[in-house]
């Protein structure tokens, strides 16, 4: 096949990710900066004396990591605010979003509350004026992941009727106040202490523009069809950015401008908009086209609409930068979309304008700045639940009379303990892969503590907590991904091993030559899970694929299907014992989970076949394209480097940007 059909780097168009990440970074490119993110965590809070916010009442300042407060009838601090009767706070800073999604921001209170979020100028919630007994506020918005968002939440508690001396002697009343949210695949709760910044900003512009779904039959996410829907949908997002800009086009000119200043303004910023979008300077033929004809021939404001949207239909500004191109703005921009999902940022572009992004040491010194930025950290969380098969899990309800308590609470912390794992393990200041694999300190809340009966460090929130020490094998064995290879009330080998097969081992299967129903445990009360499954399997049409499979599935049979540890299943001692044959056709002895870990941590041909998949997720094409000697390089880096993941992307954005040999 590579001698008949080489494989080579095909002009694609931006994916959906893509397209709203570089569309957020080109639109806000020309308005406030954004949050600076660091380690400070929490909103900064201010208290008032008074029902007002008001600089000259403020009795206190302090960072609260959440807004989570049922004061009763006290106030924040009996010391510097003593009237319980009347005081008002602020919170300020950035809800930061690590998936993207649809979330819902609630604020719950029995006083007057105002939430501003990702708009500094329109209220998203307004419960200045209560009426009746309605205590809760919601609206839906859309987030991106790896950014923040500027919040802003007022709260008053204030005396009704005339300020008298009575009106003192009346009771307090109670007052609480909270700020929600339920993100993608979670459940209601206050947002986390780890999402919140004090740290204020810009706002971030999120197209909601529905697009068709990227084709993922490669294994990754790829721009390469094109169809009247993926027009249709570029074409209405461009009318929706278009209408964000013009309801803010008075940001970019000024009050009291001329009409023939306001069409400077208008021009310039349109020229800066462009090269945003198109990831270079305009040349001369360019700017006349997009630019300066659009403001000759018609009114500055039409032109300025008629300028914005030739440049978000542009073919330069939908489509990647052809493989040809070796010039350094087209390695900065396939550098940043293989890191960010996005246009370059103003230093990368001054690299590229300064003609430093000639040699892979130059490239690969700004992929690894880049790495640091917290898009890159959320491409790098989206290829892990890529790798894990993660993003197709929907619905992991289990058998409630077998499982009493597994309900979407659990389920959702258990999704956020996954992510907090990996987080530690390889996407910190310390990123190791092996860690991944062989670490059992799971971080786990009260919740999760008392499901699975382990003890936990005393604390709010997620605490690392050994779960099953020396039974488990790291994320392998994640009680999240166990439960997602399994049905509703018995485990699944099957699912487990095609897992270990495909993403781990990074071995291909054939599909099934039947379509097979599973055996019913209810047939066989007195067979294993292990049992049945060989039972099933056992047709020679069968063992193909099922000898390997079936042997990698059983190293798990530990676990039930919520991923709890257990010694019997139907009464029998669980054999967890499997072997497995290497690409050497070599045979591998494997005891159990831990026996797994183990030799997946430190096997060459999952490190080989784990940086070919990290490769293609962050350039988004195939990497036999680059070379037959290409990820022999990038597997040798991995190595070279301790395995640190963050490295691993930046060798495979640099060898992205710098494109095939010869190029």
């Amino acid at each position: 096949r590579d001698r008949l059909r080489p494989a080579r780097v095909e002009l694609s168009r931006l994916t959906v990710r893509q397209y709203r990440n570089a569309v957020a970074d080109v639109v806000g490119g020309g308005q406030r900066p954004a949050p600076i993110l660091d380690d400070k965590r929490g909103l900064k809070a201010e208290y008032f004396k008074g029902r007002n916010v008001d600089r000259g009442s403020r009795a206190l300042e302090r960072t609260d990591p959440q807004v989570a407060f049922d004061w009763d009838k006290a106030t924040p601090d009996a010391a510097k605010i003593p009237d319980a009767h009347e005081f008002a706070a602020q919170w300020t800073g950035s809800v930061i979003a690590e998936e993207s999604g649809m979330y819902e921001i609630a604020v719950s209170s029995n006083q007057s509350v105002k939430l501003w979020f990702n708009d500094p100028a329109t209220p998203l919630l307004d419960g200045y004026v209560r009426s009746g007994n309605e205590t809760e506020y919601t609206a839906t918005v859309t987030l991106l992941a790896g950014r923040a968002y500027p919040v802003k939440l007022h709260f008053s508690k204030a005396k009704q009727g005339v300020d008298d001396k009575k009106a003192k002697t009346r009771p307090v009343p109670p007052a609480f106040v909270r700020l929600n949210w339920t993100p993608p695949h979670g459940t209601p709760g206050p947002i986390p202490t780890r999402n919140l910044s004090p740290n204020d900003g810009g706002p971030t512009f999120v197209v909601t523009t529905p697009f068709p779904p990227d084709d993922r039959s490669l294994g990754w996410e790829r721009g390469t069809a094109i169809s009247k829907e993926w027009d249709s949908a570029t074409t209405d997002a461009a009318l929706e950015v278009l209408t964000f800009q013009v309801e803010r086009v008075n940001a970019i000119t000024q009050p009291n401008d001329s009409a023939a200043n306001r069409a400077v303004r208008l021009k310039a910023y349109c020229q800066s908009f462009a090269e945003r979008a198109f990831r270079r300077p305009l040349t001369a033929e360019e700017r006349t086209r997009y630019v300066d004809r659009q403001f000759d021939a018609t009114p500055a404001e039409a032109a300025f609409k008629r300028s914005l949207l030739f440049v978000l239909k542009s073919p330069l500004f939908l489509y990647r930068e052809s493989p040809a191109a070796t010039d350094g703005y087209a390695v900065a921009s396939r550098l940043s979309f293989a890191l960010w999902d996005s246009v370059p940022d103003a230093p990368l572009l001054k690299a590229a304008a300064n003609d430093q992004l000639k040699t892979r040491e130059q490239v690969l010194a700004q992929a690894k700045r880049m790495t640091a930025d917290p898009r890159a950290t959320a491409k790098m969380r989206q290829f892990f639940h890529h790798w894990l098969n993660l993003e197709h899990v929907h619905d992991l309800a289990k058998d409630a009379k077998k499982f009493p308590g597994f309900d979407p609470a659990v389920i959702a912390d258990l999704r956020t303990s996954l992510d907090l794992f990996i987080e530690e393990a390889v996407l910190g200041k310390e990123s190791d892969f092996r860690k991944l694999l062989t670490t059992n300190d799971f971080p786990l809340n009260d919740r999760l503590a008392q499901f699975y009966g382990v003890t936990r460090p005393a604390g709010d929130g997620f605490r690392p907590a050994k779960l099953d020490a020396d039974k488990r094998g790291g994320v392998l064995t994640h009680p999240y991904l166990l439960a997602a290879n399994a049905y509703a009330a018995e485990s699944s080998p099957i699912h487990r091993g095609v897992f270990l097969t495909r993403g781990v081992m990074g071995m291909s299967l054939k599909p099934p030559p039947d379509a097979v129903s599973p055996v019913p445990p209810d047939l066989h009360p007195n067979l294993t899970t292990r049992e049945r499954v060989a039972m099933q399997t056992k047709p020679a049409n069968c063992q193909t694929c099922h000898t390997v499979i079936n042997d990698l599935g059983f190293t798990l049979e530990h676990f039930d299907a919520v991923g709890k540890f257990r010694a019997t299943d139907h009464g029998k001692p669980v054999d967890t014992r499997g072997e497995f044959f290497d690409r050497d056709g070599k045979a591998v002895k494997l005891a159990g989970a831990p026996d797994l870990a183990k030799y997946v941590a430190t096997n060459a041909d999952v490190h080989r076949a784990f940086a070919q998949q990290a490769f293609h997720h962050a350039a988004q094409q195939p990497i036999r394209a680059y070379g037959p000697k290409a990820l022999d390089a990038l597997t040798a880096s991995f190595t070279r480097d301790r395995y640190d993941v963050r490295l691993l992307f930046a060798e495979a954005a640099t060898l992205a940007a710098l494109g095939p040999p010869g190029k």
